[in-house]
């Protein structure tokens, strides 16, 4: 197969619907409050039928081809419909973590110029407090989850869901869309500053539904995501999933510890584990039923070199190590072919190298910046939303740029080191954070952990001082001073952390990504530990 077999999203969902109806291509589950998992499927025909009814009750509100509109929920099916729904009218849908709010939820909603906005009950509240700063909005659609009061007044049409729906009538015809229209917008992390949109048309996302056959999944499989489908690795996931026939498992969001029990519940063979789910889910303590699961392959996303192995042991499975960026480029390690904590090698159709500041190939083991171009030299398009600089800056002379840094070995196994800025050096050399946070994931007293590198009056130009965000397995009994003195055990001491940060929890992505910013933000001068080593 040269390529996607539809080249639209609502074309795929359509198809299947007539040719594969009564399969239960979805399902989305939840921890219940009573500790039960609740869930709910959809077949392509039911994705079918609810997303027509969807694009009829929008199409009442206004919503026509090249619209936007916002979605704001954790996954639920009607995450999924409203994705099939935008595709039947030709719009644009925007999805955004439900958990933002005040200025960065009205900077999200207000740039992006969505006419709209689809939230589940528990993001209203945030919503409405920043409509006033989004003149362009004309309509709230809310999603119920749970037992929520009336919707409350608004100063524009607040409107129930099922309500939306429930007019029964003839499909609509799909618009007609080219493969470089715009399907979707997704925001990147954006730690730093407003966060920017990349624009994904329907012909990358629909290259997504090949993705299987190239990691080597069949419909005898079964996927499971604990990622939100505001981050492009869930998107593809399922659009590898939908595309493939390949039944699909989607948690509300992720949960670490009812992470097994959902596998092995649903019959689960395969998901993807980006780098801040690593920790928390490795450390969480032993059991003799570990390995006993169903999943035969896991397609992690920074797994430290160091813990590879322990965690293929641990849980009877392999890594599948992949590498790649919303805006474009992969590499695949896949099992048994390249040397543990490598990256792996460009997919088909890529060409990487690693370039230094000046635009040339570094040679083998010298660090300099990971890039990506065509093999056939065509042209790279990234586009942000209305950000033409950081758009031409992503993509220079041919070489798509990754902002990451890392290394190529004699044999083309390329490694990441870290983000460009990201590094941690201390007494001239840079510190390995991976291993450190490696290290102190196998300590009892740690149940996460993130370790990064902050600025202070007695670092020299140039050099951070080395912290450990800690979350305590127990929290009553936790003693930093046992924590050091086990570093001093296991760690070079260039290595061991000088400042040992405390937190009920790690700020993070929605991706899981733990949040630099915010957790210098929390810094606290007691959080020093200065004794020096029993």
């Amino acid at each position: 197969m040269t390529g996607p077999t539809h080249s639209t999203l609502a074309t795929l969902i359509t198809d299947k619907a007539r040719t594969n109806p009564d399969l239960k291509i979805l399902t989305f589950v939840a921890v219940g409050v009573d500790g039960q998992l609740e869930d709910q499927t959809r077949t392509y025909r039911q994705l079918y039928e609810n997303s027509q009814a969807l694009a009829r009750g929008l199409a009442d509100l206004g919503v026509s081809q090249g619209d936007k509109l916002a979605l704001m929920m954790n996954n639920h099916p009607e995450f999924v419909e409203t994705m099939v729904a935008s595709g039947i009218l030709g719009a644009t849908f925007i999805p955004i973590d439900p958990r933002t709010m005040g200025t960065k939820l009205s900077y999200m909603l207000d740039f992006t110029d969505s006419q709209g906005l689809i939230c589940a009950d528990y993001a209203l509240a945030a919503v409405l407090s920043v409509v006033a700063d989004c003149p362009g909005f004309k309509w709230l659609v809310v999603v119920p989850t749970a037992d929520a009061p009336p919707l409350p007044r608004a100063p524009l049409p607040v409107i129930n869901f099922s309500d939306l729906v429930a007019a029964v009538e003839e499909p609509l015809p799909l618009v007609e869309q080219e493969p470089a229209d715009t399907m979707f917008m997704l925001f990147t992390s954006g730690t730093t500053g407003n966060p920017k949109t990349v624009i994904f048309s329907h012909q990358k996302y629909m290259g997504s539904t090949l993705s299987p056959l190239a990691a080597g999944m069949t419909t005898s499989d079964r996927y499971y995501t604990g990622l939100s489908l505001t981050h492009l690795n869930a998107q593809g996931t399922v659009a590898g999933a939908l595309g493939q026939e390949i039944p699909c498992v989607l948690s509300a969001k992720f949960t670490k510890t009812r992470l097994w029990d959902i596998i092995r519940h649903y019959g689960c063979t395969t998901f993807n584990l980006l780098g801040g789910m690593i920790p928390e889910i490795y450390a969480m303590p032993e059991k003799a039923d570990d390995a006993d699961n169903p999943v035969r392959v896991v397609q992690s996303a920074g797994m430290p070199a160091h813990l590879w192995r322990k965690f293929e042991k641990r849980f009877g499975l392999v890594l599948h190590e992949v590498y790649g960026a919303t805006e474009g480029g992969a590499m695949r390690n896949p099992p048994g072919e390249g040397p543990v904590g490598s990256i792996g090698k460009p997919v088909a159709g890529w060409v990487a190298e690693i370039l230094d500041e000046t635009g040339a190939v570094c040679p083998a083991n010298v660090e300099g910046e990971i890039c990506f171009r065509k093999d056939d030299n065509g042209p790279i398009v990234v586009q942000y939303y209305k950000n033409i600089e950081a758009s031409a800056d992503k993509v220079r002379e041919g070489w798509l740029h990754m902002g990451d840094l890392g290394h190529k070995d004699e044999n083309g196994w390329f490694y990441f080191h870290h983000r460009v800025g990201g590094g941690v050096r201390r007494n001239g050399d840079f510190v390995n954070t991976t291993l450190v946070e490696t290290v102190l994931m196998d300590s009892p007293l740690v149940a996460d952990v993130f370790v990064y590198g902050v600025a202070t009056d007695r670092n020299v130009a140039g050099e951070k001082t080395l912290v450990a965000a800690v979350v305590p397995a127990d929290p009553s009994g936790y003693d930093s001073g046992q924590l050091l003195d086990y570093c001093y055990k296991h760690l070079e001491h260039s290595d061991v952390p000088e400042i040992f940060q405390v937190l009920d929890e790690i700020p993070k992505t929605i991706s899981e990504k733990p949040v630099e910013k915010a957790c210098i933000d929390l810094l606290e001068s007691r959080e020093y530990v200065s004794r020096q080593p029993t």
